[in-house]
């Protein structure tokens, strides 16, 4: 097998089968090879038979080749030029503007008070002697 193919190297074949993770391509009359659903196109592939039909020559590039179990690794996708991707152009984020509520803290009676607030009255509280536990 890998006498007659080589790691890297771009042959010509013909699909010979097609299942839903990929396409079978015989490469002869005696290898054939796998080629994954990833590496039909460039692009998310959904139904590789929009793409490929049974009958189909292609060229494929010679993934990798595993001696021990017969298996040969094929992609269509490698012996296609890339397209072009649009550039996609930063936007600044948009600044927000502050809002800002119409009581302010030393105004408000409501909520939490401030520690240097409390303080004063805790201290006071502190000497009272009807609030001293005996």
């Amino acid at each position: 097998m890998s006498e007659k193919y080589e790691v890297g190297s771009v042959v010509k074949g013909k699909v010979t089968g097609i299942q839903s993770y990929g396409a079978f391509v015989a490469l002869d009359d005696s290898t054939q090879g796998l080629v994954h659903i990833s590496e039909i196109t460039h692009g998310f592939v959904k139904d590789i038979n929009e793409h490929l039909k049974v009958g189909d020559e292609v060229n494929v590039k010679v993934l990798s080749i595993d001696e021990n179990a017969g298996k040969i690794g094929l992609s269509i996708r490698a012996t296609e030029e890339a397209p072009e991707r649009p550039q996609v152009q930063k936007k600044a984020p948009k600044k927000r503007q502050a809002t800002v509520k119409s009581s302010t803290v030393a105004e408000s009676t409501e909520g939490f008070n401030t520690l240097k607030d409390k303080l004063q009255e805790w201290i006071d509280q502190s000497q009272r002697e009807d609030l001293i536990k005996k």
